[in-house]
């Protein structure tokens, strides 16, 4: 009765840890003396939060907006508009402004940005700099740091610059309540030192494999199906720990097989975002994992494998942050590095404060059991959640 009330509890406000899901844009800057030009790319997806964006009016009233929250300022003024705003033509799910600036005349330069801050508190926006034909500087702007201050030539200092990426990934990891809830899953059975290794080594060796071969551009994921999926990772490990500390029969493998085919059925009708033959895959894959998982004397031996293969599919949702900043190749490889270096940091942080107390329980059984039902139903409402709001919402 108690995991049954956790879990309804954690539906109730699963709507609320989905608002802060991480939503990012991009803007360029070419500067020449008081001068600039500036083009901005947004998700039609954050867009489409405002109501007033689906009006008649709804190009200028974008325009006006993206203008009004995305500025330059010589000191504290900012600077006019002297052409546009005016929307480009875009790929499909995204929208594209382009505008230019002129500005007095004394004042240091400087970014200002609170765009979208209203609607999406995480919003990252990525700027990028060339000022009088020196070498371009990237930075992102946040509800934290909203302001970038243009001192001396802006491509001077490439160490500043990845040492926001590395904070960048560490903040994205910590802000990210689904990459969150994935690891917790997968440490609460507790294990040993040794077991906690492989998992995080496996997690880690997914991630970082197809967060560089997206950034890279060597393949591009679709971004909606990739967070829908992220969803049903966290689902699933959870519906493992269940099955691992209960009488472990076939009821729940073919519930969850079923469930899956079903879906993939409607996603071939062309129902949800996320593909039938992906959904399918996943049915089969969990049938088969959890035969195998019977047969096994000790499951750490294989949730590793699990770790490494949904950790293939977070790591191109960490991906997603690096591919909005449009960077180009020479700054594609430091960006790359410092941020899996933040992801792994944060994620390090975060098993150090969670193993230990999970070690601690795991030596009074009782206690140790009802974590694992408790935490495992409320991972498991959460990944439930984002799967059918994400992949059907």
């Amino acid at each position: 009765m108690i995991v049954r009330r956790l879990a309804i509890a954690f539906v109730l406000v699963a709507g609320q840890a989905g608002a802060h899901d991480r939503t990012t844009s991009y803007s360029t800057w070419d500067i020449r003396g008081r001068e600039a030009l500036v083009t901005v790319g947004l998700a039609a997806f954050d867009v489409s939060r405002f109501p007033w964006a689906m009006g008649a009016d709804r190009e200028a009233a974008l325009g006006a907006y993206v203008a009004r929250h995305l500025q330059l300022v010589a000191g504290e003024i900012p600077c006019a508009a002297t052409a546009g705003p005016r929307a480009l033509s875009a790929p499909p799910g995204r929208v594209i402004y382009e505008w230019r600036l002129g500005c007095p005349a004394v004042g240091a330069l400087g970014i200002r940005s609170d765009l979208l801050l209203e609607v999406a508190p995480g919003h990252l926006h990525f700027a990028r700099v060339t000022r009088d034909a020196a070498a371009p500087a990237e930075r992102v702007l946040s509800e934290r740091e909203p302001s970038w201050v243009l001192h001396g030539a802006p491509g001077a200092s490439a160490s500043a610059s990845l040492a926001a990426y590395v904070r960048l990934g560490v903040e994205h990891i910590l802000g990210g309540a689904d990459h969150l809830a994935f690891l917790l899953a997968l440490l609460l059975l507790g294990g040993g030192l040794a077991d906690v290794a492989r998992l995080v080594t496996g997690f880690t060796v997914g991630h970082s494999l197809t967060l560089g071969i997206a950034v890279l551009g060597y393949v591009q994921p679709d971004r909606a199906a990739v967070e829908a999926l992220i969803g049903l990772s966290i689902a699933l490990v959870a519906a493992e720990n269940v099955w691992l500390g209960g009488e472990r029969t076939f009821v729940l493998p073919w519930t969850v097989a079923t469930t899956l085919g079903l879906l993939a059925v409607s996603a071939a009708a062309g129902w949800g975002r996320v593909p039938a033959a992906t959904l399918g895959g996943v049915a089969l894959f969990a049938l088969c994992y959890f035969a195998l998982l019977r047969r096994v004397s000790r499951a750490g031996a294989l949730r590793w494998g699990i770790a490494f293969l949904f950790g293939l599919v977070h790591g191109f949702g960490f991906a997603a942050v690096l591919i909005e900043a449009r960077l180009p190749t020479e700054r594609l490889v430091p960006a790359l590095f410092g941020f899996n270096a933040g992801v792994e940091l944060g994620q390090l942080g975060m098993v150090a404060l969670v193993w230990p107390a999970v070690r601690w329980i795991q030596t009074r059984s009782r206690l140790h059991l009802a974590l694992v039902e408790a935490g495992s139903a409320a991972v498991l409402a959460l990944g439930v959640f984002w799967f059918v709001s994400r992949a059907y919402g």
